[in-house]
Parts: structure tokens; sequence; C-alpha cells
């Protein structure tokens, strides 16, 4: 009987030798007033949709930093410039459709993306990113970070966006 209560006493200084200090293991979530957000300009020239899309849906979440929280906006503001000059694989120019719909009978339209190149050159890029992002609340408030732009020139010159090249992040 001895014998066992020694054995278990030798577990218990065991365990009180191996007990970790907890207090320095926190994990740190990022909310609103932490977030670091910074501003990035990104150029679609002669970038593939989808491949760029999700680019920019990741770095308007912040899945590349360090301290991402998935339920806040922790992401960086982005810039997209050059929309109107998008490229497409294969024949999705002209195979591809987007479809909407006007909210009366018989209002389902339909359109190729060069057709939405000549009508709406952005509703491509923010179709596309919109897709890649949460659903919900904190889908639509990412989504306002997003700024698209057809031309080079952009409204957001203030703000001094930082250029990346999108092929690089991966």
């Amino acid at each position: 009987m001895r014998s066992l209560c020694a054995k278990y006493a030798g577990d218990f200084k065991r365990k009180t030798l191996l007990k970790m200090n907890t207090l320095t293991y926190k994990t740190i979530s990022a909310n609103k007033a932490t977030a670091n957000k910074k501003w990035v300009l990104v150029d679609a020239e002669n970038q593939t949709l989808g491949r760029l899309a999700s680019e920019i849906a990741s770095l308007l979440r912040g899945k590349y930093k360090t301290n991402f929280t998935p339920h806040v906006d922790c992401g960086d503001n982005v810039v997209v410039i050059n929309a109107e000059k998008i490229r497409f694989t294969g024949k999705k120019m002209n195979e591809k459709v987007y479809v909407r719909h006007t909210g009366y009978p018989g209002g389902q339209r339909f359109a190729t993306p060069a057709q939405m190149l000549n009508r709406k050159p952005c509703f491509i890029v923010e179709h596309a990113v919109k897709g890649m992002l949460p659903k919900g609340i904190l889908g639509r408030q990412l989504f306002r970070n997003l700024y698209v732009y057809e031309g080079a020139e952009h409204q957001q010159q203030a703000q001094n966006p930082e250029p990346i090249n999108v092929k690089d992040l991966k």
C-alpha cells in the first residue's frame, strides 16, 4: 500500500513541475480599433480575372496578416486600376454569361463579358471579388473597402496607396 501512495506522490510532483505558465500564451484577436489597415494599389492590366479576384479578396479579408481574425474587418483598402484591360482565358470572353433580372415579368437579361467591358468594365472585377467574399454583414462591409477604376487614374491619391504586384503575393 505504501509503494502505491509513493507512486502517486511522484506523479503529483511531476505534474506540478510540468505545469506551464498559461498566462504567457494569450490569443490576440484583432478588433476595429487594433486593425492595422493600409491602402494598396493593384494594376489589373493583363491579369486573369479569377486569379486577380482571389488575391484581392484575400487582401480585403486580411488573411495574410498575423493578427487575422475571421469575424473582424482587419483587411486592407484595395484600389484597382485598369479594370477594362482584364483578361479571360479560353473562350470565356464570348461564352460566359452574366445573368440579371429587372424585377418585372420576363425581365431576365443576359450579357457576355465582351458586352460588359463596353458598358461597365468595373462591374466584372467587382462581381468576381464580391463572389469570393463571405456572405452577410461582414462581406458587405469588406466590399466597401474595394475601389475599382477603368483607367490608370484613381481618386485615392490622398491616401497614398502602396502599389503591389499581385503575382508576387503567392
